[in-house]
């Protein structure tokens, strides 16, 4: 198991979008991922589940990782919280 924590760093006009596209980017690995937020936890893989966690610009983000490619995973989904390439 592999955990990161990140700041979130988006631009208010593409949130909903980096939000989608980073359940993409969950889905493409083999291992579960979770992200947490104030104690919230949901499926990163779900974009209803990423929605409820009302990820916005500046709050802190926990990867939860698990499975034969997490460390992959984990990294992936720090490194586009942190810059999201849309």
């Amino acid at each position: 198991m592999v955990e990161k924590k990140v700041v979130f760093q988006c631009d208010t006009d593409l949130q909903m979008k980096a939000v989608a596209v980073l359940v993409q980017k969950a889905s493409e690995f083999r291992s579960t991922v979770y992200l947490v937020r104030d104690g919230r936890r949901a499926n990163a893989k779900s974009l209803l589940g990423v929605m409820s966690l009302g990820i916005e610009n500046g709050v802190e983000i926990e990867i939860s990782a698990d499975g034969p490619d997490c460390e992959e995973a984990a990294e992936t989904l720090a490194t586009y919280l942190v810059n999201p390439k849309i």
